[in-house]
């Protein structure tokens, strides 16, 4: 437990300054790099606000959702214009599926400026149906992503999706219903619920190896600053022993069926696309308000304000609000945490893309995690050991843990 500690300490101190982010309109624009990257859409509207989220998001209200995805294609036509190319497009939110003309106007649009290879959508449950799914693999969409969190009532319950989306078996009938639509099927769910205890867990993995869906992805809980009181009031604390073992469970309980794609992404057969566009380190563009992207060796971060978005597009200007540029050595720990979450670093890309070996310019950080026991090492590649994948989810955890309260802090800057 000490060395979990140290390394969710390391990560929380290491964000303070990746999210020191500089502020004004007159920044830089990205350039176009020289190869296809990824494209985030962000849609930041849902019917109701859940009570752990610190997504980005808005109560949804159809007129500004209409002007919304105006300006977001405006925003993509711009990225076309400068020369950006995207191989793979992931859209989330919010609820994308929210506006349903909306969306597919839009992916429309993607497909015809970039033709990218791969397109995947989030969802809700409430809109999981056939006439859904048909619509998005026709558009393209070969993997769409559905928030379950959990099957047990009680935790339903306690977070306010019972009565939004019906009872555990209610959503595995929908996902069960669902399934062969899309090339992959994603269920998302949440572990470590203050009041989930080991049975809940197990009903939840029972079903999960009853319906068998093409892909699980199983996030810790993750708590930000702002909605920390909110989570503790209706559900008590958070138990890092917990997560730990709960972690251990999940990962035996799937194994003999699911082969691991990230340190908590997990896939039947195939070559899976998953949720985590940032795997492997690459560069990616975020379009929508409060969207994230790291091109030409800096994060850009959008306008959190969704007037000052809109206004910024009818000018025809980017409307990135925010911009931190990256050492060599920032970029590089960036690369190593990336790369191992998705599994495997190739140590002979690392040295064409930073000039030098890993052990000179990460030496230490790879000495702490082979002493822990964490990676495994053969001449092309660093690979992590089943104990290392969970010191990545730590890491991780803190780490999207920190991109959650600077959304936060911007989201308060803009008066919202």
């Amino acid at each position: 437990m000490l060395i979990d500690e140290f390394i969710a300490w390391s990560v929380r101190w290491s964000s303070r300054s990746c999210f020191a982010f500089d502020d004004g309109g007159s920044l830089v624009p990205p350039y176009a790099p020289a190869i296809p990257i990824h494209l985030y859409v962000h849609i930041p509207f849902c019917v109701q606000l859940c009570p752990y989220c610190s997504f980005h998001r808005f109560l949804f209200e159809e007129h500004a959702g209409r002007l919304y995805f105006q300006a977001l294609r405006r925003e993509l036509g711009i990225y076309a214009e400068k020369g950006f190319r995207f191989s793979s497009v992931y859209i989330g939110g919010g609820t994308p599926t929210v506006m349903m003309d909306e969306l597919l106007r839009t992916i429309d649009l993607i497909g015809n400026l970039f033709s990218p290879a791969e397109i995947s959508v989030e969802t809700n449950p409430d809109r999981l149906d056939g006439g859904m799914l048909t619509s998005l693999a026709r558009a393209g969409v070969r993997r769409v992503s559905v928030g379950i969190q959990s099957f047990a009532d009680e935790v339903l319950r306690a977070i306010g999706r019972f009565e939004k989306y019906g009872s555990g078996s209610e959503l595995a009938r929908r996902i069960s219903d669902s399934m062969g639509i899309v090339d992959t099927l994603n269920v998302d769910m949440i572990y470590n619920f203050p009041i989930q205890d080991r049975a809940m867990l197990e009903h939840d993995l029972e079903t999960l190896l009853r319906i068998l869906p093409d892909q699980i992805t199983f996030y810790p809980l993750m708590v930000s600053q702002a909605t920390r009181s909110q989570m503790e009031r209706i559900m008590g604390r958070v138990s890092p022993s917990q997560e730990r073992s709960f972690y251990g469970r999940i990962t035996d309980a799937l194994e003999d069926v699911y082969a691991p794609n990230s340190a908590w992404c997990f896939s039947r057969g195939g070559t899976p696309m998953i949720d985590e566009y940032v795997v492997g380190g690459e560069e990616y563009v975020g379009a929508g308000s409060g969207a994230f992207g790291l091109v030409n060796g800096a994060i850009n971060a959008n306008t959190f304000s969704l007037p000052e978005y809109i206004r910024m597009l009818e000018k025809g200007s980017l409307p990135i609000r925010h911009r931190r540029v990256f050492s060599v050595k920032e970029l590089a720990r960036y690369n190593l945490l990336m790369n191992l979450f998705g599994l495997k670093l190739d140590l002979q890309g690392f040295r064409k893309r930073f000039g030098r070996s890993i052990w000179g310019l990460l030496g230490p950080e790879i000495l702490f995690f082979a002493l822990v026991g964490a990676l495994h090492f053969s001449p092309s590649q660093i690979r992590l050991t089943r104990r290392g994948r969970y010191y990545w989810v730590i890491m991780m955890r803190e780490f999207f843990t920190g991109v959650d309260n600077f959304r936060e802090q911007s989201r308060e800057a803009a008066g919202l």
